[in-house]
């Protein structure tokens, strides 16, 4: 338990920090944004760099990969799509004041959220901004969009025939303490809600339960109904900000500047595990197969099992904070702020781990038939045997 990894394989193309790691759809490719102002692309067939896109003034801050096309965006205040078989830029964004801190493209929208306090919506294809969203009293950090069909029932959505026309709407995430919610088609604020005191550090979206997650540096994460605004729980064991969320199963994961993550129940509100061992904060987060895999400022990337908290084993070899990571085809991938993009064989976690649920759900295969009988059994007098609900 907790022994050291080496790395298959250290990319040191770049020649500053990377900020930056996004994994394509089809996940064959992966997408570096660096503090040297370039993006460079990887085959996660070969790990082998084959794009390197030039052209920002400045650091690259965020980039997210489609498929077929590549987005960066900088503190030079602009974004840029490239071609990923060519690496031509094909598009430049501009229109923001200051650094563009995040990217987020969906549908035929390209956001942005930006240090000038304002978040705004592109057209992807016609280089074009189609609205912008002001009304923050400091900078826009996070982002999350979705579409009102996905939340609201007919008697519930808006009236206005402009809204009528295109439901989605875009969260953004601010150091004023708030988090805001926009209809996209007017730009208009849905609903602003008020709770944080501290930045909003991370966002993330449960659209099919109307449910939104806000971390903060107040050093708590709230839960929020995105129909009505309402403060539904506030998650408050942290003794630290709140950096990273990651939600699966209804399972909530918290990283913190405390060093902790921290697993929730969404439904209760209870926090069920603390995954600890990291000297430093928490930097980034995945979960993959019942492995809980983080990211450090202490330069560890580190594998957690899920349910018992156990720390199977320790990623060493980054120099710096490890500012994202990635997991494919039993690969992990960190990128530091040492330049360096690594890639370390996790195929021995895995393994281990679909060995442990095997058994664990063949156990509780026998444990239903039991209680079946105890129950059945035991009725008269009012006895229920529980059993342990699985991740």
């Amino acid at each position: 338990m907790g022994n050291s990894g080496s790395a298959v394989k250290v990319c040191t193309d770049h020649q500053g920090g990377i900020n930056w790691l996004s994994l394509s759809p089809d996940g064959q490719r992966l997408l570096t944004g660096s503090e040297d102002g370039t993006a460079r692309l990887w085959s996660t067939a070969d790990s082998q760099c084959h794009g390197h896109f030039q052209g920002h003034e400045s650091y690259i801050t965020f980039c997210h990969l489609e498929n077929e096309a590549a987005f960066t965006c900088s503190a030079d205040h602009t974004i840029r799509k490239w071609d990923v078989m060519t690496g031509q830029c094909l598009a430049i964004y501009r229109g923001h004041t200051s650094i563009v801190n995040r990217i987020l493209v969906a549908k035929d929208y390209l956001f942005s959220g930006s240090y000038d306090r304002t978040a705004r919506c592109w057209s992807v294809d016609k280089e074009k901004q189609i609205q912008e969203f002001r009304g923050h009293r400091n900078c826009v950090l996070t982002l999350a969009h979705y579409s009102s069909r996905d939340v609201l029932e007919e008697d519930e959505e808006e009236e206005e025939e402009e809204e009528k026309v295109s439901r989605d709407l875009l969260v953004t995430g601010s150091t004023d303490c708030t988090v805001k919610v926009w209809w996209v088609s007017s730009g208009r604020c849905y609903q602003t809600l008020l709770g944080h005191t501290g930045a909003v550090l991370c966002l993330i979206l449960d659209a099919p339960n109307r449910e939104l997650f806000s971390g903060s540096t107040d050093y708590t994460i709230r839960t929020w109904n995105i129909v009505t605004g309402e403060q539904l729980k506030v998650f408050k064991e942290h003794q630290g900000s709140v950096i990273c969320l990651e939600l699966v199963n209804r399972h909530l994961y918290s990283g913190s500047a405390d060093r902790t993550v921290k697993c929730w129940l969404v439904d209760t509100g209870e926090r069920i595990q603390t995954y600890k061992a990291h000297k430093h904060s928490v930097s980034t987060l995945k979960y993959h197969a019942g492995i809980l895999f983080t990211g450090s400022g202490d330069a560890c990337a580190r594998a957690f099992n899920s349910r018992s908290g156990v720390l199977q084993k320790i990623f060493r070899g980054h120099k710096f904070i490890i500012n994202c990571i990635q997991v494919h085809d039993e690969l992990l991938y960190t990128a530091s702020h040492d330049g360096t993009l690594r890639i370390w064989d996790i195929r021995g976690i895995c393994k281990r781990n679909k060995r442990r649920l095997k058994k664990e759900r063949s156990a509780q295969g026998r444990g239903s038939q039991k209680g079946s009988l105890s129950r059945l059994f035991n009725n008269k007098v009012g006895c229920m045997v529980q059993q342990e609900n699985g991740e």
